[in-house]
């Protein structure tokens, strides 16, 4: 029995390390690194806390170097997918009646592992498994994720403290329930981060979930886990179950008990989800939330006003730090002719300057694109552009997939404002550019709001202020996250929630309480202290 109104401890950011050569941080993580690449892991179906070796088994590899096998990961079929949701179902009870202080610390001690006690070995699944350097493995498996858990622990204390008035004879409250049934977080392998918030921050609410996590990040995520269930998740609160998204689809999308989603991935299997969820509808004991996070066409548009060297370097990291692989990254550039000449020079310059090859290398900014799949489309976007007359590959280009998945960073100018490069995801090292006429700038703006489906991220770089203020509101909707003089990417959990609408999700913000309320169905409670005796009114008299 609670009788006390407990304060949840204050969340900061988690500090970034910055693995300085001689550094105690990356002593330990280049030991991590070969430990993981000298073992082979073997990554179960994990269902009310028990861990499942199927047989059904996959290759899990380095995408730098694919024939290096970093473990073997067994995938859930039928039975195990059936087992998970029975599993959640039976867990629910339990979990959602335990006092949600107690729920939050086993949240809050999950952050604190990560941090003090596994960064390393987290940070080093991410570089191997997922080809991330180490800086980027830092802001993303260790600094985000637990920031994502601080923070929604924060979010959860205001969103249950936030009660309704009672006027005088009445005892008004709101209860924050859970959702009616199972939820399902389906997880993309570019952030480990994503990976553990995706399932955690439902759970932290009181739901029970089931957790497909993306195979090509199913080490880190299977570390997440572990972790979970040292810091002291009850079984079958998480069921993390590998396998083939189409087969679980199939079976959670038709049971009754399917109360919400909460996705990050590519926005045409997030269509195929919702409207399976639509042709199930009547099936459902409640209307399921439909929480996701989708593609993306990031872009930074630079005004004649812009500093070049500020803009140069935003767009370097914005579209070339982790291969590109982010939603948010910039992958269309909107430029000025009077400012091109010293952009292109600089970019020429920079990008020259850039070292390409495995994570294991510190030296290197770019490294393996994903998987195979990933380079065959990248690799078509840029043999098109190059066989193009609406295209020219200024800078880059190279690609090489025979020991690993590796694109240098490349640099499209398009000739057309629509070419396929300046509208379409493309998800890798890949920036596209279109010049525009100085005097045209009006109309680039409209050129820029109409040429994509997209609406997650943008940028804009310029020195005058009324400029800037014309951008704010011309650009409104274009993207849920923009920024002013600096690169589209990056968002920090508790100081730019993340999200974006169009094609690009449903804009549900991680990193904020709009995420998590989403995750209840509240409760309306009225209470009467000395109820009437009969039923008229004075105006009857």
């Amino acid at each position: 029995m609670t009788n006390s109104i407990f304060i949840i401890p204050k969340p900061y950011n988690e500090p970034v390390k910055m693995y300085a050569p001689g550094s105690p941080e990356r002593g330990a993580l280049s030991a991590a690194l070969g430990r993981q690449m000298a073992d082979q892991v073997e990554i179960p179906v994990i269902i009310n806390g028990e861990e499942i070796k199927t047989g059904d088994v996959r290759d899990v590899v380095c995408p730098h170097d694919h024939s290096h096998v970093l473990g073997k990961v067994h995938m859930a079929g039928e039975k195990e997918i059936t087992a998970a949701v029975d599993a959640a179902l039976s867990a629910k009870a339990a979990w959602e009646t335990m006092d949600w202080q107690e729920r939050a610390a086993i949240f809050l001690k999950t952050a604190d592992l990560i941090s003090r006690k596994y960064s390393a070995k987290i940070n080093a699944a991410t570089m191997l498994g997922q080809s991330k350097n180490a800086f980027q493995a830092e802001i993303d498996a260790t600094c985000e994720l637990v920031d994502f858990l601080r923070f929604n622990v924060s979010y959860m204390a205001e969103i249950y403290a936030d009660q309704p008035f009672s006027e005088k004879g009445v005892y008004n409250r709101l209860e924050y329930r859970p959702l009616e049934g199972f939820v399902f977080a389906l997880t993309p392998f570019n952030f480990t981060a994503i990976a553990g918030n995706l399932p955690t921050s439902p759970a932290m609410m009181g739901n029970t979930v089931v957790w497909k996590p993306s195979t090509t990040a199913v080490l880190s995520n299977y570390y997440v886990m572990q972790i979970l269930k040292e810091a002291g998740l009850p079984g079958g609160v998480i069921n993390f179950i590998p396998g083939r998204g189409s087969q679980i689809g199939d079976i959670l999308f038709t049971h009754q008990a399917f109360a919400g989603m909460h996705f990050t991935g590519s926005t045409a299997v997030f269509q195929n989800l919702w409207k399976k969820a639509a042709e199930n509808i009547e099936t459902y004991v409640s209307y399921p939330k439909i929480v996701g996070e989708t593609g993306g066409k990031g872009y930074i548009l630079a005004h004649a006003s812009a500093e070049v060297d500020e803009l140069v370097t935003g767009i370097i990291r914005g579209a070339f730090e982790f291969q590109g692989q982010k939603c948010s990254a910039c992958s269309r550039l909107y430029v000025p002719d009077s400012l091109w000449p010293a952009v292109q020079d600089q970019l020429k310059e920079k990008i020259a300057e850039i070292k390409v090859g495995p994570v294991t290398d510190f030296t290197n900014f770019v490294n393996a694109v994903i998987d195979e799949k990933s380079f065959d489309k990248i690799d078509g976007y840029i043999s098109r552009a190059q066989e193009s007359s609406d295209a020219e590959v200024i800078i880059g280009g190279q690609r090489d997939k025979s020991k690993g998945y590796f694109v240098h960073p490349t640099v499209i100018l398009a000739k057309t404002p629509d070419y396929e490069a300046m509208a379409e995801e493309i998800f890798g090292p890949v920036l596209t550019v279109y010049l525009y006429a100085d005097n045209d700038f009006d109309a680039t703006l409209d050129i820029l709001n109409n040429t994509s489906p997209y609406a997650l991220t943008g940028a804009v770089f310029a020195r005058d202020r009324s400029v800037i203020n014309i951008l704010m509101n011309r650009l409104t909707h274009t993207a849920g996250n923009f920024y002013i003089n600096d690169k589209p990417t990056g968002a920090v959990v508790g100081q730019q929630p993340f999200g974006g609408a169009r094609k690009s999700g449903t804009n549900d913000k991680a990193g904020s309480y709009l995420n998590l309320i989403r995750w209840t169905s509240p409760r309306s409670i009225k209470e009467t202290l000395v109820p009437p005796k009969n039923y008229d009114y004075p105006f009857m008299g």
